[in-house]
């Protein structure tokens, strides 16, 4: 009988979205397919301490399962990781886990692992150094300015006065490194502005401002290494202001079409502007990728790629693949086996000079 590969699912983390990884992994450890996986689970706590879990029995019914607990004794050495399993898929929103710190770990254990590496994984979380990307390679996208923390507490008055002679308002201010909307305002005026700019620096060191875009928000899934597959595409329809945590995560009213009711042109253009995207970052397995439909001017532009998109089976990013033919579960099978192929590759890199002789 062939033996089952050991999958480690890695979830939880430092992060403001640790209860969003929480549900992302329970999905995944429900869909895989346990005749051809043994599941390890490994949570990171919010105090950044490992702990290695059971193999679970049956189902999980609920996100409490996984806040697992223990002694010292049951911490995993990270760095031996490849004695515990054959794949490691982290499932981690947000900094220390979506920003290249984890995968840079997985890295140094040689533990492959499901989706973007360290580059890619690093510029999909920093807002500015993914926008700088995107301008360097022509992909059309809104005005943007970014600030450090630094700059707000010197001189605050000089950042807004840039901000309203180059962008105006409304504009949206966000924490150049966090996902799931949190710390991102829509500043109206100048006393919002000031709120929006604190509330940013709260969650990280550099701020983005962005100009206000009147369009559709749509969304795109692309799937690969090399090869890219892309999604259907969906539309985002918020009852608030802009899609906030509130909104993704809270059913507050929020409506999803899949597939978006655009022209083709449309869905042309942003088909061969999401896999520009990915292969620009340098993501590998999975991506989500934003855009803007302004349809008054019938411009398309990017938003931001997601390297590690919500992935319960209610997500934006498996629903899209849902409706390309492709299921939940055989979704996470290809994410396992682009992982490896991805470490195969990499692999296949000389190391040595005598190695090029």
């Amino acid at each position: 009988m062939e033996q089952k590969m050991k999958i480690g699912i890695i979830y939880g983390g430092k992060s403001s979205e640790h209860e969003v990884s929480l549900s992302t992994a329970k999905a995944i450890m429900n869909a895989i397919d346990r005749a051809q996986f043994n599941i390890i689970p490994y949570y990171i706590q919010l105090n950044g301490t490992w702990v290695k879990g059971q193999e679970p029995e049956g189902e999980i019914e609920s996100v409490e399962q996984l806040r697992l607990s223990g002694t010292p004794e049951q911490q995993p050495n990270v760095l031996r990781l490849k004695e515990e399993i054959d794949i490691a898929f982290p499932v981690i929103h947000g900094p220390y886990g979506e920003d290249g710190t984890l995968q840079g770990l997985l890295e140094m254990a040689d533990v492959p692992y499901v989706g973007t590496g360290v580059l890619g994984s690093s510029l999909g979380m920093d807002k500015v150094a993914m926008k700088n990307v995107f301008g360097e390679i022509g992909i059309p996208q809104c005005k943007y300015l970014s600030f450090l923390r630094a700059q707000l507490e010197q001189g605050m008055f000089e950042v807004v006065s840039q901000i309203e002679e180059s962008l105006g308002y409304p504009c949206f201010v966000k924490p150049a490194n966090m996902g799931s909307s949190v710390g991102i305002s829509k500043a109206k005026n100048r006393e919002s502005l000031l709120e929006a700019l604190q509330l940013a620096a709260r969650f990280d060191r550099k701020i983005i401002v962005e100009e206000f875009v009147s369009g559709r928000e749509l969304e795109i899934g692309v799937l690969g290494n090399d090869e890219l597959k892309t999604s259907v595409i969906g539309e985002i329809v918020s009852v608030n202001e802009f899609y906030d945590y509130e909104a993704k995560y809270k059913n507050t009213g929020t409506k999803l079409h899949i597939p978006a009711h655009i022209p083709d042109y449309v869905k042309t253009q942003i088909e061969e502007m999401g896999k520009k995207a990915f292969h620009g970052v340098d993501a590998t397995g999975l991506s989500r990728i934003d855009f803007f439909w302004d349809e008054k001017n019938d411009k398309v532009l990017i938003n931001e790629i997601n390297t590690m998109p919500g992935f319960t089976p209610f997500s934006m990013y498996p629903m899209l693949f849902q409706a390309a033919g492709i299921s939940y579960g055989e979704l996470i099978h290809t994410l396992v086996q682009l992982g490896f192929e991805r470490y195969d590759d990499r692999h296949g890199n000389a190391v040595a000079a005598e190695k090029l002789n």
